[in-house]
């Protein structure tokens, strides 16, 4: 701290003294002063109506990003952009969607198997013959017999329709599933694009405090040599520098970081020449409460898969069940089965004549259950319990549902409301910054004063940066339950 005798000697040196340092100093440390407090800090607060636009609305492939002027320019990206390059390329969002292919194709199988079947079959049976002209085995009718038959398959039992129904059932599951990724995929290219902007604003912020503070040694090394100040001021400045350069750094290293988490994200080929076109500051109005809860209590994809899950179990009962009943089998036969592989041939009784080959038959037949050991009973119960199991996660989804719907508006309200609280905070650490500055080029002020406002002024626009995609993040989070993205 400056002591009376120093004061006593500005006084007495003012005319000299003043005149040659504390002026130019004054003059010089307001200019950067300003500079270093200009506004990148300022940020709308969102605050207007909503308008929606659901997230799987996206530019196509070829509009996925602004196209760069000359190959070396930076590729602009938006929001949209970067949600439609990362759903090309994640490759957990495309694990779902490959589930739900692999269901949806289950599902066209055993549709089909409801269906009749047609095959076609040809063979040639040789017997030996006997000494008396006829075979030696008497299942078989002659020594050369052809079969060249076409068969019409069907079969009618309970089962087929319930697998059917089933498999139907596990595809409207594994869509919604498959949903959820795209929806959870949003959270994380949001999460992921705000921090690359909040990383570049800190980035700023860092480099005007760094500045700052070397300005701020530059001051206090002057005003020692000056007699108004002590070697404590300086070495007190000196300490705060290196505190500043480090937090550059680290902010460098953060930006890094951030550009690359999500150059792996969207780009195949790793390509982390891009900036980014949606400013993290822009109006994002928070949906109405009433709204909200409209679109996540019917548009949820985690209540459909659970349903659908409810609907499978159930139908995995009635599938075992048919256990019980008997089933029905029908086959129509058409070709020949005849001593000559012809459509025309002799009389297989005389061996003389012309007779025609080609013919058809028909069979029906009725499949009984009557014993298995109690293997029907043991499927049935089996089912039973993941119908009761698949019952109870349904219930435990819908409550779930009711406290994120809760939770998650909670939270974007309180993260929309505190977000102008940290913006004025950001705000007033600036402008204390500069007058506690200015206090103590004019000697009203002491170096602890300025050294705090400086502190206070790097962790407010961190908390603001911070504060701001918190609530990004929070608006992707409410998407997460009503598929409607809110954006500027």
């Amino acid at each position: 701290m400056r002591t009376q005798p120093l004061t006593s000697c500005r006084r007495a040196a003012n005319e000299s003294m003043s005149r040659r340092i504390t002026p130019r100093i004054a003059l010089a440390l307001a200019g950067s002063a300003l500079g270093i407090l200009a506004p990148p800090l300022a940020g709308q607060q969102p605050d207007s109506p909503a308008p929606k636009t659901s997230p799987a609305k996206s530019s196509g492939p070829a509009q996925a990003a602004t196209a760069a002027p000359n190959p070396g320019a930076p590729l602009r990206i938006s929001l949209h952009d970067a949600m439609a390059l990362a759903r090309k390329n994640d490759p957990v969002y495309h694990a779902a969607l490959t589930d739900a292919g692999v269901v949806r194709e289950d599902s066209a199988q055993a549709r089909n198997a409801l269906l009749p079947s047609v095959d076609f079959n040809t063979s040639v049976l040789y017997t030996q013959p006997n000494s008396l002209g006829s075979v030696k085995f008497i299942a078989n009718n002659a020594p050369q017999e052809y079969v060249s038959q076409g068969n019409v398959h069907e079969q009618f039992d309970l089962s087929s329709f319930a697998a059917y129904r089933r498999t139907a059932a596990l595809a409207a599951a594994a869509k919604a599933r498959a949903e959820i990724a795209s929806r959870g995929l949003v959270v994380t290219v949001v999460q992921n694009y705000f921090a690359l902007g909040a990383a570049r604003q800190k980035l700023e912020s860092a480099r005007r405090a760094a500045e700052a503070g070397e300005k701020f040694l530059q001051l206090t090394q002057d005003l020692e040599r000056g007699g108004e100040v002590a070697h404590s001021d300086v070495i007190k400045a000196e300490l705060q520098v290196q505190e500043r350069r480090r937090q550059l750094q680290e902010a460098q290293l953060a930006l890094l970081n951030a550009r690359l988490n999500l150059a792996v994200l969207l780009f195949p080929d790793f390509n982390d020449n891009f900036e980014l076109a949606d400013d993290l500051h822009a109006n994002a109005p928070l949906p109405p409460r009433e709204e909200f809860e409209a679109q996540a209590a019917q548009q949820n994809p985690d209540i459909r898969a659970a349903l659908s899950a409810v609907q499978a179990a159930g139908l995995d009962v009635t599938s075992a069940r048919a256990g019980y009943f008997p089933s029905i089998g029908l086959d129509y036969w058409y070709g020949i089965d005849a001593t000559h592989y012809a459509t025309y041939g002799p009389d297989p009784a005389t061996g003389e004549g012309h007779v025609k080959n080609l013919g058809s038959s028909a069979m029906a037949s009725l499949t009984l259950p009557l014993w298995n050991w109690g293997t029907t009973q043991s499927r049935v119960r089996q089912a039973e319990l993941r119908r009761d199991q698949a019952k109870l996660e349904l219930s435990l989804t819908q409550r779930k549902l009711l406290a994120a719907m809760r939770s998650f508006y909670t939270e974007a309200e309180t993260a929309l409301n505190e977000l102008t609280g940290l913006e004025r905070s950001a705000d007033l650490a600036a402008d204390s910054l500069r007058l506690i500055t200015l206090r103590y080029t004019n000697g009203e002020s002491n170096v602890l004063e300025v050294v705090d406002a400086q502190t206070t002024f790097a962790q407010a626009s961190a908390a603001y940066q911070d504060g701001a995609v918190r609530y990004r993040v929070a608006l992707a989070d409410l998407q997460t339950l009503t598929g409607v993205m809110a954006t500027p």
